[in-house]
């Protein structure tokens, strides 16, 4: 009897810890990894966040980031504490393949010690210690989606802690304006054609925008090996225009008509 009532006790205690933080719950179109626990909830209906476009370091005693997009609107922050047989990682690319799945437009995606510092990405950037972990266990991003509701920005970060715990933290602000023109940085568009072998651009619809044009030679730049296909309806005077911005012309091939935007294929 001591043993049924013992456990009863624990599984009323294990049913406690299962249970989600009271008043939480998932955001919309991000899809919950399985058996993961919302441990932290936030909701403010009107806050001014600064998200990092780049790693998050400090100098001279100050957090410092490469770049940044302010931003002001509704927020909602979620941390969810992952089974214990699973990594930061793997919820992270399950969240960044659902959400690109959307629509979602990256503007910046790192992995590891490339995203700098996880104490301050944790206590400066997200305001939560839980987050805190090796450096080399952490993955974040910042996405940009738009649909009828407005236009939005979502970060996620991923880390594995030192004993072994891992948390997904994943924060929407809803923006109060346009968000106006916002560039990704090149390692983030590389990181991507390489990660499927495709780079979709909807928004790339008309003749080659220089800002554009600068921004994907840099980032085909940084691996001079890769070759790519370009494809859409303006993919000639896109090729011409990389061509301009110093990318060989041998690296790049034309692949016919894919709708208004433009999308570069990695040739193997």
């Amino acid at each position: 009897m001591r043993w049924a009532s013992g456990l009863a006790v624990w599984l009323g205690f294990t049913g406690v810890l299962a249970a989600d933080l009271p008043g939480s719950h998932d955001l919309p179109g991000v899809p919950r990894f399985p058996k993961a626990e919302i441990v932290d909830f936030r909701a403010d209906a009107e806050v001014q966040r600064v998200y990092p476009q780049g790693p998050v370091r400090r100098i001279s005693n100050q957090v410092r980031y490469e770049a940044q997009v302010a931003v002001e609107g509704s927020l909602t922050a979620v941390t969810y504490q992952l089974p214990r047989d699973q990594q930061g990682s793997q919820a992270f690319e399950t969240t960044r393949e659902a959400l690109q799945a959307q629509g979602a437009e990256l503007l910046y995606w790192c992995k590891g010690r490339t995203c700098g510092s996880s104490s301050l990405w944790a206590n400066a950037v997200f305001g939560n210690a839980v987050l805190y972990g090796p450096d080399d266990q952490q993955n974040y991003l910042l996405a940009r989606l738009a649909d009828a509701g407005g236009e939005r920005l979502l970060a996620c970060y991923g880390i594995t802690r030192g004993n072994r715990r891992a948390y997904l933290h994943v924060e929407q602000l809803q923006a109060g304006e346009p968000l106006g023109e916002l560039l990704p940085d090149p390692a983030t568009l590389l990181r991507q054609l390489r990660s499927s072998g495709e780079l979709r651009l909807p928004r790339l619809t008309g003749e080659p925008q220089p800002a554009w044009s600068d921004l994907l030679a840099r980032s085909l730049n940084l691996d001079s090996t890769l070759r790519v296909s370009l494809a859409g309806a303006q993919a000639a005077a896109w090729r011409e225009a990389l061509i301009q911005q110093r990318v060989r012309a041998a690296r790049l091939e034309l692949d016919g008509v894919e709708g208004p935007g433009l999308v570069l294929r990695l040739l193997r």
